[in-house]
């Protein structure tokens, strides 16, 4: 029994310490984030979040609720609206927070839309659904690289660089001062 636990123990590790090795090399080759850049996909994120508060605004307007649900319709789209619109900025300032709040949204679209299937009644209802999770699906997959991204410290360049800049403007006010 004791050999049995000591040959699980080593696999174990050995397994752990693959797994490190490969999480270390794709942190590698991550470059951090420059000064006011957004990666792609998240630019991408921003505009499908922000259509779709718009989408969810306007539906408002075309779709009848019964009147005994109206209120509670009225404020659950406003709801998802503003909580998009709000992701929606937050990604185009590319903040991890947003990213990860979309992404958790994109996540739960996706489950319904799988349970949605099983509803499906003809090949016609069930391929926008699938269209729909595979395009969500990609773009949650995209945004995981992007959050890594956005998650890195300032590269050792750029410290130095903030650093000198803070150094010169403390000589500067200090002239001035004189």
């Amino acid at each position: 029994m004791n050999e049995q636990t000591s040959e699980t123990d080593n696999f174990r590790a050995r397994a752990r310490a693959r797994s490190e090795a490969k999480n270390a090399a794709a942190r590698a080759e991550l470059e951090p984030l420059e000064s006011g850049e957004r990666p792609v996909a998240v630019t991408v994120a921003a505009i499908v979040a922000m259509v779709f508060a718009v989408f969810n605004v306007v539906v408002i307007f075309f779709v009848d609720v019964d009147a005994d649900n109206e209120g509670a319709a009225l404020a659950q789209q406003l709801f998802i609206a503003a909580l998009l619109a709000v992701a929606a900025v937050g990604m185009w300032r590319a903040k991890y927070w947003a990213v990860l709040g979309f992404q958790t949204i994109l996540g739960i679209t996706v489950i319904v839309l799988f349970l949605l299937l099983l509803k499906a009644s003809s090949i016609w209802v069930l391929l926008p659904f699938i269209a729909m999770i595979v395009g969500f699906s990609t773009l949650f997959w995209h945004l995981i690289r992007a959050m890594a991204r956005i998650q890195m410290p300032e590269s050792p360049a750029e410290r130095k660089l903030r650093e000198h800049r803070a150094a010169q403007d403390l000589e500067s006010e200090a002239s001035d001062d004189e």
